[in-house]
């Protein structure tokens, strides 16, 4: 709760407050240099060449510059003693408020001129100090400039917070930057990890800030540095009888007795009060200086402070303007404030940019949510649990639940043991936030994982876990879950599906074993992707007079362009409907039958009712079907092995129909590749592999096959199941080239109608234990790709009863155990 508190407040600050604030900052670098800048920018006016004579001392200067300009009142002089700076005078002339500043030249007196780019200056002051707004320092500008500094001290605070580290003490973690991530990634790092850089110097640009913006701050500050010291501006001009600055100067300089000072600054103050700041040699800023404030009628000394007697607290209150700028650090602290201050709009903009896409999450689960399943969690023998920080979970476990039957959407949290006593089935959809961590509203959750649930061996479950491959921690707590429900004696309707980031292949992956496992079919894709075109170049039966249904090998070529993949990887095919059952929905319901309404109709889902109001264009479209990719890239092709299968009305099914029957030989389809890491070869090419599969499930590993002989590396078994060696020995001629080649060195078949039978996969891989034992010592990877009915959990049985179910779940973690099942 209090993380969620301090960042909605983080984020409701950052877009009131970040444009402020990037204003501030940018203005704020701008003047970090300005003396140096309009030097620079104006030599012969703010610098001179020096005279060969002594330079004219500051009364005579007074004199002589009052001679030039005599209806200006002085307001503050500045006397350097360097004879190549010219002496600054700032006045007002009489009846208007603003003030303006010349140059002199210290040996003549003679005015120079006002430099350029003051007039910029004096804006960009504006913006910083008040947003330019009317009323200047008294309107309502200050204010808000004083909110804002008072948002960033709260930024860089609550940001620390919620930023904290799971190893706060590893100085990476805070202040490493991967350039390597991308998109939202990128922004959180930036925002995160500069943050961290600048986060001292934007307390010390806001804590002074506030020094000029609320009265109360500044007696706050006083009392706690013990210091009784009334603020006094930037050089107010005095009131009442003007102040007689030459004979003030003098006062001055008999006090100090020929002190050397750097410069002096005198300032008119109130009345006829005159404040002089000496510069001591040396000086790293302009308030390292003996300050004296002399009446300039009877030459009394009001005050005097001298640098070397100041105590710290006394110099902290003379110095917030130098603290503010960073020049009370010297050079190095100038130039830190002036580039965290250029960052400011980085803040700004990645914020903007974070808080956009989390409002876009937002807008789809409100959209996902207001077509809430009606299942109650107490009524639902399905859970879909969810542990979101973004919304992204929340949507797919609400899209998940709608999709099951008698399924019901819940937080994580309240998946408690009565619920999952309960429960036939559970699903969950974990994100995993910063390293490895739970989200906010999961971390209860995650720390009653601690303990085991109890035995949940009644209890079937999937996880599909969120996170992001740039983060070293990926998918931890999904993992974490996966192992915790496993732990407790809960079966895997199958194996984790890892998403990257806004992952649509692992959501269109994890939509389709849903599927599967008798969610509606007709959904659209929860993440489409775009189809292009393929040409179907080969149809062949596979099986003929085979007992079982018709296997077909199909082929499909690329129209757009070179297609890439690898192998493990799934077709997305978009199926069209059966023109037989089209027919036949017309003549039933006796709907027009033309050449247009036919074809929208072959690319709808067919309502059993279509209503006195039926409109074709008002369908859902067709929902994709996926095959696995039996061939790789260096074919040129995508070759699938298609089972015929026939659908609930009697007509054929979609995706089997489209390409056996519907699509022409040499026509055109639409489909698109979908990336199956969980199903990629190792890294390393010398890990053997062991193939395990039954039927249209041998495509998936012939890709491995076939990317193995192409590739080099350690050979390969293979284990298959059918029902007659005679008719199902799918791909014999394939299998036996690759023997031939080395690649495949043992090929272990069952056939489940044949003399002797029922023999099933699983049996062959039991037969081969002690051999398949000694195999994975050796470091074999294991590859299943088939059904989910019947041979995958049959396979799993078997190969724990040969390693055990700890040994098999280290392989699932370690990538050696993979599996490819539907």
């Amino acid at each position: 709760m209090t993380r969620s508190v301090l960042f909605q407040i983080h984020w409701f600050l950052g877009i009131t407050a970040g444009l402020v604030l990037a204003v501030m900052g940018v203005t704020g670098a701008l003047m970090s240099f300005e003396p140096e800048i309009l030097a620079a920018l104006n030599p012969g006016v703010v610098t001179v060449s020096p005279s060969p004579g002594a330079p004219l001392p500051a009364p005579a200067l007074i004199e002589r510059f009052s001679a030039q300009r005599p209806a200006a009142k002085i307001i503050r002089v500045i006397v350097e003693r360097d004879p190549g700076r010219a002496a600054a005078i700032t006045y007002s002339v009489k009846e208007s408020k603003a003030r303006r500043r010349s140059f002199l030249d210290p040996a003549t007196g003679r005015l120079l001129g006002e430099p350029r780019g003051e007039g910029f200056y004096g804006v960009v002051e504006d913006l910083h100090r008040w947003l330019a707004l009317p009323g200047a320092g008294n309107g309502i500008g200050r204010q808000i400039t004083g909110f804002a500094a008072l948002s960033l001290i709260y930024f860089a605070l609550s940001g620390l917070y919620l930023r904290w580290p799971r190893r706060p003490l590893d100085w990476r973690n805070w202040f490493v930057l991967d350039l390597r991530m991308t998109g939202r990634n990128l922004y959180r790092a930036l925002h995160a990890v500069i943050g961290g850089w600048v986060l001292v110097f934007y307390l010390v640009s806001a804590g002074t800030g506030l020094w000029w913006s609320y009265d109360w701050y500044r007696s706050g500050v006083q009392h706690l540095l013990s210091v009784e010291r009334p603020h006094e501006g930037r050089g107010r001009p005095g009131k009442g009888a003007d102040a007689d600055l030459p004979r003030a100067w003098q006062a001055f300089a008999r006090v100090t007795a020929g002190q050397p000072y750097e410069s002096v600054t005198a300032t008119s103050r109130n009345g006829t009060a005159v404040q002089f700041r000496g510069k001591l040699p040396g000086a790293r800023h302009d308030r390292v200086s003996d300050e004296l404030t002399i009446d300039s009628t009877s030459g009394k000394v009001l005050s005097d402070s001298r640098y070397a007697d100041r105590a710290l607290g006394e110099d902290i209150v003379a110095s917030v303007y130098e603290i503010h700028r960073g020049a009370y650090f010297g050079i190095l602290g100038r130039v830190a404030i002036m580039l965290a201050s250029l960052t400011m709009p980085l803040f700004t903009v990645t914020g903007f940019l974070l808080y956009f896409a989390r409002r876009r999450r937002k807008r789809a689960l409100a959209e996902v949510a207001a077509a809430a399943p009606a299942a109650t969690p107490d009524a639902a023998t399905t859970l879909v649990a969810y542990a979101s920080q973004t919304g992204s979970a929340e949507r797919i476990a609400r899209l998940t639940a709608q999709a099951l039957p008698n399924a019901a959407a819940l937080p994580i949290a309240a998946l408690d043991r009565a619920a999952l006593a309960r429960a036939e089935r559970v699903f969950v959809v974990a994100s995993t936030y910063g390293e490895g961590e739970p989200p906010d509203s999961a971390r209860a959750f995650a720390r009653t994982m601690a303990a085991a649930p109890g035995d949940l061996s009644h209890l079937s479950y999937a996880v599909l876990a969120l996170g992001d491959r740039e983060y070293r921690d990926f998918c931890a707590f999904g993992h974490r879950v996966d192992h915790w429900l496993h732990d407790a004696g809960a079966v895997r309707l199958f194996d984790l599906i890892e998403a990257d980031g806004e992952d649509a292949d692992a959501q269109r992956q994890w939509q389709q074993q849903l599927t599967g496992l008798g969610a509606r079919t007709d959904e659209p894709d929860w993440a489409p992707a775009p189809m292009t075109e393929w040409r179907l170049s080969e149809r062949r039966l596979l099986n003929p007079g085979s007992v079982g249904a018709a296997a077909w090998h199909v082929a499909l070529e690329p129209l757009t362009g070179p297609a890439t993949w690898q192998a493990g990887d799934i077709l997305e095919l978009l199926p069209e409907q059966d023109p037989a059952r089209v027919e036949a929905f017309i003549l039933a319901n006796g709907l027009a039958d033309t050449l247009e309404s036919r074809a929208t109709l072959m690319t709808r889902l067919l309502p059993s009712d279509p209503g006195d109001a039926f409109d074709p264009d008002l369908l859902k479209p067709l929902p994709h079907r996926e095959y696995s990719i039996a061939s790789i890239p260096e074919d040129g092709r995508v070759e699938l092995i298609v089972r015929a299968c026939q659908a609930a009305d009697g007509f054929a099914g979609l995706g089997s129909g489209w390409l056996t029957r519907g699509a022409a030989l040499n026509g055109v389809v639409r489909a698109r590749i979908r990336r199956n890491p969980a199903f990629h070869a190792p890294a390393d090419p010398a890990t053997p592999l062991i193939l395990i599969g039954n039927g249209t499930g041998l495509a998936g590993l012939l890709a491995h096959l076939r990317q193995r002989a192409v590739d080099g590396g350690a050979p390969a078994w293979l284990f298959f199941g059918e029902r007659n060696a005679a008719h199902d020995d799918f791909h014999a001629d394939v299998r036996a080239a690759l023997a031939a080649r080395g690649t495949l060195t043992e090929t272990f078949c069952a056939w489940s109608r044949d003399e002797g039978g029922p023999r099933y996969v699983q049996d062959a891989v039991t037969q081969a234990a002690a051999r398949l034992a000694a195999a994975i010592r050796a470091g074999a990877a294991i590859y299943v790709c088939g059904s989910i009915a019947g041979m995958a959990p049959g396979v799993h049985a078997a190969l724990a009863a040969i390693v055990g179910e700890n040994a098999l779940e280290a392989m699932l973690e370690e990538g050696r155990y993979r599996r490819d099942i539907y």
